[in-house]
């Protein structure tokens, strides 16, 4: 079921950016790269929109993983986009994975409306290899369960973090 719900231009900018990976650029450029992006509906539940202030740039400090799950509010829905970057067996990779956010305790016409409005911005992201839709913290503090999504028993590490410890 539909919601009506739209996109708003610069959702689908951030997502371009973020799936273009540009070779040839320089260490500023890679980091001001988003590694993660928090979107959520408007204040009038008619339009997805990038949230304010919830992005994690490619360059900052610290666990980039354990950043983002910290972003997730407790008790609302959101959608986001995180560009995981991870090793298997035999060689590295980056890949966006378009994430639901519905904990159990957001309100359930929270739930619902994000629910019917999911397929407005996965129909913009296009080319997207992995989804995921996490129900509580969890699903996601985990790394290893992402690593799963990501590439099943192959991959040993994510962001740059073992796997097995």
């Amino acid at each position: 079921m539909a919601s009506g719900v739209t996109v708003e231009e610069n959702v689908l900018t951030v997502f371009n950016e973020m799936k273009v990976r540009k070779a040839h650029a320089n260490e500023e450029e890679k980091n001001k790269r988003k590694k993660a992006v928090l979107f959520c509906l408007s204040e009038d539940k008619k339009k997805i929109v990038m949230e304010e202030g919830r992005e994690i740039l490619q360059g900052e400090e610290g666990d980039p993983y354990l950043k983002f799950v910290k972003m997730l509010p407790p008790d609302d829905c959101r959608y986001a986009l995180y560009d995981a970057t991870y090793e298997t067996k035999e060689t590295k990779k980056e890949d966006l994975v378009f994430i639901f956010w519905a904990p159990e305790n957001a309100p359930l016409k929270s739930k619902m409306i994000y629910a019917s409005s999911k397929d407005a911005i996965k129909k913009k992201f296009t080319g997207i290899k992995h989804e995921w839709q996490v129900n509580g913290l969890e699903d996601i503090k985990d790394r290893k369960t992402l690593a799963e999504k990501l590439g099943g028993a192959s991959v040993v590490s994510l962001e740059g973090k073992p796997l097995n410890d």
